[in-house]
Formats: structure tokens, C-alpha cells, sequence
């Protein structure tokens, strides 16, 4: 197919101008190649060009499809941008309504809102308390694709019939995620792939289908938005530039299932000799970005046992495992599981019997040992050395109650620090802090102070690195939940104590003793 030079210099700047999707960039490039179609028109020649042609219509559809999609997003969203000052306003009923409102559109948005909404629900250094309240409760139950899909995207990726792979696969399945669908079923030939003999029952994460393409375009239209709003004075406290930046290292651990199995492999390795934490296990080589397989674990969760908790040896004990866990990959391994909320763990109870003796007798004692297993390990943080050293001073300063030290820690958090005021911020941290050591406050729980303390990192906009924010709500979240299972057991507590410990050794040591104890 022979085209003009006018017409192809035209494609070249339009394909040059939707490469990357932005478009005050690909106006400019349409512009500037247009503008040299009129230096052209005197060295006319004619040359093949389909393949570019082709790409030029697929680019120029691209940017349609996102054309449309800003659109409809536009629409979606123009109530909740429109009465964002005035919930920031009146507040009171009128900001109830708005929360909600909000957390409504994320969900009828799609997976990238759906995933955004979660993510700022664990960033209270950035949002209001109330904001990231509602934000937690958005599920990503969403509609499972059909079967037909899953077929077709586990054939393509391991390259083998379904009924080759598998002799059972149960066709519905067990949970459908905004990134996902999980399937169970059963090895065909398990004894190549793993050292059990006889079935093996796995768990199939099949990715939607488009997923990826959805949320690429989905983050596009995010990044405008959340740029257009700092034009916005009533939408600036948000602060949604700054969160989108750190939202996009959030999605990529989300989408690529590999890396998933990556992590878990990791889990496996750093939890070796524990014998009451587990991880499921990636079954090699039917791992595959779209596509993982992955040992199916059995349990209850430990949300039945928070919400029936009773005084008990196996709550205590639950309460004691996950914290020693918790503090085993921020002290020890620097690899920590981000997402430890109550739905991503289960529970296996084992009978334990021992022998003893008991007067002139031996005597058999039966006891139930609870065993944790973790479950969608996408989400992981690790710290740098520098991060780690500030961020254990900051523990430190929090139990010696010395609140200019925590502030100055807090602000060390991010070298591109952009706090207006830091002097303000160490001194009502201060101030804060004064109280929390007075008898007055003995009544607020540790969690409680950690909560308050990041709502004044939020006024005072001070900059923290999403990593260490991430280990901070980690511990609010585990301080919730293991406080419900022992009122008496406090992770907060647990830390200090290993960080005064003279040795550090003696610390570790201390911690994987408490752990690997009977």
C-alpha cells in the first residue's frame, strides 16, 4: 500500500504522540509533525509503510478507548470531586454521606480504583482517618470470568491441555478478586512435580481476563486526575499526586503473579525450621505471570476466632505466633508480608500429646497447638539499612516517650522531605507525646497513640516512604486484631522490650526462642 509523505509523516507523529498515552505531549507531537508536513511536501517519494500504518491504527484505537473510558470515569467521579470541599466543609452527616458516596464509585470503577481505594486505606499519613476507615472496607469480590477463559489462559501458559495438567478441576470458583479467580483442583501427575506421592490438591489463580491492559489504561486516567486535582484548592488535601506515584510500586506486585510465587518461595525459605507458620507453596514449573499454581491449605480464619474470642490457651497462642512472626521479617529477614489483615490467615489446630509424670505414674496430656498459615503474599515491604536503623530509633523514642526524637525520626523517613514546617510538627509531637507518658493517658492503647501520631504526619504533610508506612500499619493491624485474641499481649510492647535488650543477638535469639517454644 502506497501512501503520501503528507499522510505517513502525520501517522508517525500521531503513533509518536499516543506511544505512552499522554495527551498535552501527543497534541504537541501531532502538532510539530504536522507542522513539518509542509517542509516535506517537495521530497514526495513513495515507499511501503503498512506495518507502521498498522501500528498508527492500533495506537489511534488505544487513545480512543482511553478517550472513552476518561469519559465515562469523568461522569462517575464529577459528584464526588464536586462535593469534596463541601464534606471538607460541614463535615458531620454530610461527610458520612460523602465517604460513602466515594466508596461506592471506587467500586462501580473497576479493579484499579477497587486496588487504589485498598491501597489508601492503609495510608493514614496521607488520607484522613475517616477516609481510610471507609476505604477498608472495599472488598474485591468481583464477577468471575468465564470458564472457557481460564481453560484458554492456563493451556497458553504451560503450554499443555487442561486434562493433561490436571484430572480434577473444579469448573466454579472458590474466590474471584479484582486481579483474579482462584480454581481448585487436583495434579494429574504429581509425583514429577513434587516429592508427595499419590493427588495433590492445588489451588489455580487464573488473572481476568484484559486485567492487565484495563488497569494500565486505569492508571493512565489516574495519573491526569490525580494531577489535575493540585489545580483544585478544594481537592489539594487529598494529596493525590504524591499517592499515585507510590500506588504504581503497589500495582506491578499485584498484576504479575510470578512475582507472587517468587515471594512465596521466600516466605518458605525465611520460615524453614517454624513449625506453627506456613506458606503455600508454588508448584514449579506451573508458574506463569497470568497463570499460578500454588499448594492448596486447608484452615479457618482467624477472623472466626477474633470475632468468638474467648479467654483461651489457643487465642494466646495465635496472638503469640503472629507477632513473633511479624517481628522475626522486620528484625531478622527485613522481608515483610504487608497485608496481614485477619482474611488472609487461617488457622490449623493440631492435637498435641506429651507424657508426664504425675505422681508414681505416667500420664498422657492431650493439648490443641494452633498453626498460622499466610496467604496472598503480593504486597511485601523490605526497608533500606537506613530506613530500618530510623525506623527502629523511632520504636525506641515511641516507648521512652521522647517525642522530639520521634519527629525528627519521622522526618528522616524520606530524604526529599517536604514538611512546610517541621519545627511545628516536633513540637506538637511533643506535646503529644507528654501526654501519652502522663497517667491520664494510660487508658489509650499503643495502637491508638500510632494512629494519632500519623494523622499529625498527614496535617503537618510530612513525607513518608511508602515502605515504612507500610510496616507501621502492618503493626496497627496486627495490634488490632492479637489485641481482641489477649487483651494482655502487645506487639508494640514485644518490640520494645527486644529493642532495649543489650545485645542484639540476645534479641533475635529471644524471638525466634519465643516462637519455636512448645
Amino acid at each position: 500500500m502506497q501512501v503520501s509523505p503528507m499522510i505517513e509523516l502525520f501517522l508517525k507523529a500521531f503513533s509518536l504522540s499516543s506511544t505512552r498515552l499522554h495527551v498535552p505531549l501527543g497534541i504537541t507531537a501531532i502538532l510539530m509533525g504536522t507542522h513539518k508536513v509542509t517542509h516535506a511536501q517537495g521530497h514526495a517519494s513513495s515507499y511501503r509503510s503498512s506495518p507502521y500504518v498498522f501500528q498508527s491504527l492500533l495506537s489511534f484505537l488505544e487513545l480512543c478507548i482511553i478517550l472513552v473510558r476518561s469519559l465515562y470515569l469523568w461522569l462517575l467521579f464529577m459528584p464526588s470531586f464536586i462535593t469534596a470541599p463541601l464534606a471538607s466543609m460541614f463535615g458531620g452527616r454530610f461527610r458520612q454521606a460523602w465517604l460513602h458516596l466515594v466508596h461506592r464509585t471506587l467500586e462501580l470503577a473497576g479493579a484499579a480504583f477497587i486496588k487504589w481505594g485498598q491501597w489508601a486505606a492503609t495510608r493514614p499519613d496521607l488520607f484522613p482517618r475517616d477516609l481510610c476507615a471507609e476505604l477498608s472496607k472495599l472488598h474485591a469480590n468481583a464477577p468471575a470470568h468465564n470458564f472457557s477463559h481460564t481453560v484458554q489462559m492456563v493451556e497458553r501458559a504451560f503450554g499443555k491441555r487442561l486434562s493433561d495438567i490436571f484430572s480434577e478441576f473444579e469448573e466454579r470458583p472458590v474466590a474471584s478478586g479484582s486481579i483474579a479467580q482462584v480454581h481448585k483442583a487436583t495434579l494429574r501427575n504429581a509425583g514429577s512435580l513434587d516429592k508427595k506421592k499419590g493427588p495433590m490438591t492445588v489451588a489455580v489463580k487464573v488473572r481476568h481476563p484484559g486485567v492487565s491492559d484495563v488497569i494500565r489504561r486505569d492508571f493512565i486516567i489516574i495519573n491526569w486526575a490525580a494531577n489535575l486535582s493540585t489545580l483544585i484548592p478544594g481537592l489539594k488535601w487529598l494529596r493525590l499526586d504524591e499517592s499515585v506515584r507510590q500506588f504504581a510500586v503497589f500495582m506491578l506486585t499485584q498484576v504479575d503473579l510470578a512475582r507472587e510465587a517468587a515471594h512465596l518461595s521466600r516466605f518458605l525459605y525465611n520460615f524453614r525450621s517454624w513449625k506453627d507458620v506456613s506458606f503455600p507453596r508454588p508448584v514449579y514449573p506451573l508458574v506463569h505471570p497470568a497463570v499460578l499454581v500454588e499448594t492448596y491449605e486447608h484452615g479457618e480464619s482467624v477472623s472466626n476466632f477474633i470475632e468468638f474470642s474467648e479467654e483461651s490457651h489457643v487465642n494466646r497462642r495465635l496472638a503469640h505466633i503472629g507477632t513473633h512472626t511479624f517481628l522475626k521479617m522486620l528484625l531478622i529477614d527485613n522481608f515483610i508480608h504487608a497485608d496481614m489483615h485477619p482474611g488472609n490467615i487461617l488457622v490449623r489446630l493440631h492435637r498435641q500429646t506429651k507424657e508426664k509424670e504425675l505422681t508414681k505414674r505416667k500420664t498422657s496430656i492431650s493439648r490443641t497447638q494452633p498453626h498460622l498459615v499466610f496467604l496472598d503474599v503480593g504486597l511485601t515491604a523490605e526497608l533500606s539499612n537506613k530506613d530500618r536503623g530510623t525506623l527502629l530509633e523511632f520504636f525506641k523514642a515511641v516507648a521512652l516517650r521522647d517525642g522530639r526524637t520521634a519527629a525528627q525520626c519521622t522526618l528522616d523517613f524520606c530524604s526529599n522531605q517536604s514538611c512546610p514546617n517541621p519545627e511545628a510538627f516536633r513540637e506538637e509531637l511533643e506535646k503529644s507525646f507528654k501526654f501519652w507518658g502522663s497517667r491520664e493517658a494510660d487508658v489509650i492503647h499503643p495502637g491508638e497513640c500510632m494512629q494519632e501520631l500519623l494523622e499529625q504526619v498527614r496535617r503537618h504533610k510530612v513525607n513518608i516512604d511508602g515502605n515504612v508506612c507500610t510496616v507501621m500499619v502492618t503493626i496497627m493491624v496486627l495490634e488490632g486484631w492479637q489485641r481482641k485474641l489477649d487483651p494482655e499481649f502487645s506487639i508494640m510492647q514485644t518490640l520494645q522490650n527486644l529493642l532495649f535488650k543489650q545485645d542484639l543477638a540476645e534479641s533475635l535469639a529471644y524471638t525466634m526462642n519465643g516462637i519455636m517454644a512448645p
